[in-house]
């Protein structure tokens, strides 16, 4: 066995003490390497391919041992990055936290700006959802019952899939609409474009209202569930509290969190071993995927 320069346990506590520093949430990937695995679950796909593009590829997380004959909910979960960076296999600790919970798991890449610009990353959640629709059976989830959910710019691909109905039809979607969508910290409320992230993913699309969630919602959204740390300066909770309040409008069912002295990395490694005692992101986002 190699020898190890530096235990275990250390390790995990200089990497702890260092993730308040960590600024973008493709850097919040690096918290993979050093967090404590969830016992329960199983990578049991890896590098499946739902388009031609090597970024359309997709990983798959299940329980164990299932908690039922029935098949399990499914969480398509993709991952934030300001749309330019990030990578499936960093975001691991959420496909095992979710599958120890009995949730089969789908962790997505997706095409990146500069190479593609709106809406090319949103179709490509839209095909990899496609794709898990016809698939899932076949890992032990149930495709009556499939969840998008992401942080960050993640939650903005999820939340365009979810409410504007074009995306997955025109992937090939199976069944009339998704049980879910789940949000953790999403922009969905950001004109005018003066950020060079926004500026660059969607400042060429010819018509900005298109791209805001909250002005394309309608009255056939699914269930959703929208959270935010109130301490997050990256993107402000009020993008959750106004999808929210235009959901309700319509009579969608929303649950809406906004939780304390938490940030907008802190969201995300709330599903983590080490920083569930910091909100309780994954007992609701489990308890809202459980119910659908």
């Amino acid at each position: 066995m190699p020898h190890d320069p530096l235990p275990s346990r250390r390790r995990l506590l200089l990497g702890l003490g260092a993730m308040p520093a960590l600024a973008s949430c493709s850097a919040v990937g690096t918290f993979n390497a050093i967090v404590p695995v969830d016992g329960g679950a199983d990578r049991v796909a890896e590098d499946i391919a739902y388009g031609s593009h090597p970024r359309q590829r997709l990983d798959i997380y299940r329980p164990s041992t299932p908690a039922s004959a029935r098949p399990a909910p499914v969480v398509v979960f993709v991952y934030g990055g300001s749309w330019t960076g990030g990578s499936r296999s960093e975001y691991a600790f959420v496909g095992r936290a979710l599958a120890s919970r009995g949730i089969v798991t789908v962790v997505v890449d997706y095409r990146l700006v500069p190479d593609v610009r709106f809406p090319a990353f949103v179709e490509d959640v839209a095909s990899a959802t496609a794709w898990t629709s016809h698939h899932i059976a076949g890992y032990g989830g149930d495709a009556r019952r499939i969840v998008v959910m992401g942080h960050s710019a993640g939650a903005y691909n999820a939340a365009m899939v979810a409410l504007v109905p074009a995306y997955l039809r025109a992937a090939g979607f199976r069944g009339p609409r998704l049980a879910g969508f789940v949000g953790l910290a999403g922009p969905y409320d950001f004109l005018p474009f003066d950020v060079a992230a926004t500026i660059s993913a969607f400042g060429a699309w010819p018509r900005p209202a298109e791209t805001q969630p909250v002005l394309v919602a309608g009255p056939g959204a699914p269930r959703t569930f929208v959270a935010s740390g109130a301490a997050d300066t990256t993107v402000y909770p009020r993008n959750t509290v106004r999808l929210a309040a235009r959901l309700r409008a319509l009579q969608v069912p929303v649950v809406e969190r906004i939780y304390p002295d938490v940030g907008h990395a802190g969201i995300l490694l709330a599903l983590s071993q080490p920083f569930r005692g910091n909100a309780p992101v994954i007992e609701d986002v489990v308890a809202f995927v459980q119910k659908v």
